[in-house]
């Protein structure tokens, strides 16, 4: 790809000034994509049962923050003048109790927060967790009904070429719907020297500044990708972050370590399986690994247990599992079922308990240790190179004289396994860095995708 320093790409939120306003004349089950039946046609097709089937699980951001302006008037003494600006996006709930997944650019700075659903009702929102490295955040409503939760499918099997569909607050105007194709997968844009995206998908369905936030789906009815940024001046070049990343952080933003100062001591991973083109995708979350001594190890959990339930919550993803221990305190017994071997089903127990207190992240020990910059990337990145992986963390920078330098880790290499563990997640990392054995496993086997090949490696010794 050509390099996009010379691109110009606008994150889809949208800020208007408020002096320039623009006057616009039962418990709810959780949709999956089989539901109901598409009704093609010539009037009711696609993108119509889509709309009808997941609308409500869409919501309309406005948002207010204070800028600073240069003044225009030269006697006056004050350099800059406050105004208040509003803002616009779109959310995705995740969770029936008001847990919406959005942009962090759409809840940056500001000072209110107010979600619309689409049957006009208007909530208060606030802010739960941001990742700002994803642009990610989860907010949080207070509905006076449980909320319709929408399906996820996958980014690691979407053709270029395949129609999808995106529904936004397009300009402010709510619930918007278009469709187009993807146009192509993998794609880096930058927004300046200082930020961009890596692995976007680039679609034709025409979105626009309000978007950010928003649903892509396939035909299926199936979230695809988080619509994100556009390019500036162009017509129907827009991007999607893919699915399967956005599943993977959104997990970690609504679990409770980073809301509530818990863990449940459960590294998962998502699987995908789907039939044929066609057909519904089936997504399944198996246990990777269980943190010794955590709430998990006492439960009993076991490697390579399906998770099938936590509470009354069915776990389909990751955010489905970290769900099912939402709103609960330390010491809460949450009883979660599993299937083990392929056929037993098991009932466990976990007691949700505070997380070691640390002031070093996952990202802070993998550094310092390894001396490595690492991002999470899907599965498509690395499929070249093997199209059973799952993904992989891509080496973004490389101190000169470390660990990781001295082994041979290149910047741009995706590191995909250590030792006998996939690394999908900096934290599966950092996992491998502090487990209580990591003196038995020197030399250190690592596992990285370059140039579309596989490649390993020795790290011989680990500080």
């Amino acid at each position: 790809m050509r390099s996009p320093r010379s691109v110009v790409i606008r994150l889809l939120f949208f800020p208007t000034a408020l002096a320039v306003v623009v006057s616009l004349g039962t418990v709810a089950p959780t949709l999956r994509a089989s539901d109901r039946a598409l009704t093609p046609g010539k009037r009711r097709d696609e993108v119509v049962d889509i709309y009808e089937r997941v609308k409500a699980s869409v919501v309309n951001i406005h948002s207010e923050r204070t800028v600073s302006t240069p003044s225009d008037d030269p006697f006056n003494r004050s350099p800059v003048v406050p105004q208040r600006v509003n803002g616009m996006g779109t959310g995705i709930v995740l969770d029936p109790r008001g847990y919406i997944l959005t942009n962090f650019h759409v809840v940056d700075d500001v000072q209110a927060l107010r979600v619309r659903l689409h049957d006009g009702s208007g909530y208060s929102a606030r802010i739960i967790s941001t990742d700002k490295e994803a642009d990610l955040a989860l907010i949080k409503i207070d509905p006076a009904k449980p909320l319709p939760v929408i399906t996820f499918g996958t980014s690691s099997d979407l053709m270029v070429g395949e129609p999808v569909i995106a529904i936004g607050n397009a300009y402010g105007y709510e619930h918007t719907v278009s469709n187009g194709r993807v146009s192509f997968k993998g794609r880096d844009v930058a927004l300046n020297k200082d930020m961009g995206y890596k692995n976007l998908i680039q679609t034709s369905a025409p979105i626009n500044p309000g978007n950010s936030g928003g649903p892509l789906l396939n035909v299926l009815g199936e979230v695809v990708g988080v619509n994100v940024a556009i390019r500036a001046g162009a017509q129907n070049i827009g991007f999607a972050l893919p699915i399967d990343f956005v599943i993977s952080r959104g997990a970690e933003l609504i679990g409770p370590r980073r809301r509530a100062g818990l863990r449940h001591g459960l590294l998962v991973k998502d699987n995908t399986t789907r039939e044929s083109t066609e057909k519904a995708l089936i997504r399944s979350v198996n246990v990777e690994m269980v943190e010794p001594g955590s709430p998990a190890a006492e439960a009993g959990f076991q490697t390579g247990d399906v998770i099938e339930q936590v509470d009354d919550v069915p776990v389909r993803t990751a955010i489905d599992l970290e769900r099912g221990f939402l709103d609960r305190s330390a010491g809460a017994k949450v009883p979660v079922k599993v299937t083990r071997n392929g056929m037993m089903t098991v009932s466990l127990e976990v007691s949700l308990q505070p997380a070691m207190r640390s002031a070093v992240t996952p990202a802070d020990t993998v550094w310092r240790k390894l001396g490595v910059k690492l991002h999470p990337v899907g599965a498509e990145v690395v499929s070249k190179a093997n199209p059973q992986l799952h993904g992989g963390l891509l080496v973004a920078d490389v101190a000169p004289g470390s660990v990781a330098a001295t082994a041979g880790i290149q910047k741009g290499d995706v590191l995909i396994g250590l030792h006998q563990w996939e690394t999908l997640s900096i934290d599966n990392v950092a996992f491998v860095l502090n487990h209580k054995d990591l003196s038995s496993f020197l030399p250190l086997k690592f596992y990285v995708a370059r140039d579309g090949k596989l490649r390993d490696g020795w790290i011989t010794n680990v500080p």
